[in-house]
């Protein structure tokens, strides 16, 4: 999916599911610790997201620690922050989905076997527009 084509969930807001998209790439390795965004400008004009939008976005995680602004460069991914965001997110996932797969598991009647035999594919995390594209 390109990042024209993003599908956005209406349950929760444009900038919070953006905020989670680059945590996910913080994860998956894409971005990695000291590599800078793109630029706000940029991924609102690839993804057609209000600037503002995006910009509260990456606020949100300057705000968590997990980016840092460099006055007049941009936004880089801040030192520690992929260990931190994996922290989180397995808390994250314990706390609240866990569970909920843990009941379906349950309910289905499934075994560890079937479970661990079964074959899954994941869907990838749409990337962000590289820093060095043409702006």
């Amino acid at each position: 999916m390109s990042p024209v084509d993003a599908k956005w969930d209406e349950s929760q807001p444009i900038y919070r599911q953006l905020r989670d998209r680059v945590v996910a790439m913080m994860l998956e390795g894409t971005l990695k610790e000291g590599e800078a965004l793109p630029s706000v400008r940029q991924v609102a004009t690839e993804y057609r997201l209000n600037p503002l939008t995006v910009l509260k976005a990456y606020q949100a995680l300057a705000d968590e620690g997990l980016v840092e602004k460099r006055r007049g460069l941009g936004m880089f991914v801040a030192p520690g922050a992929c260990s931190c965001c994996m922290t989180d997110e397995r808390a994250r996932f314990l706390a609240t989905e866990w569970p909920k797969i843990q009941a379906t598991i349950q309910r289905l009647g499934l075994s560890t076997e079937e479970l661990l035999s079964s074959q899954t594919t994941g869907a990838a995390t749409p990337p962000l527009p590289s820093r060095t594209e043409s702006k």
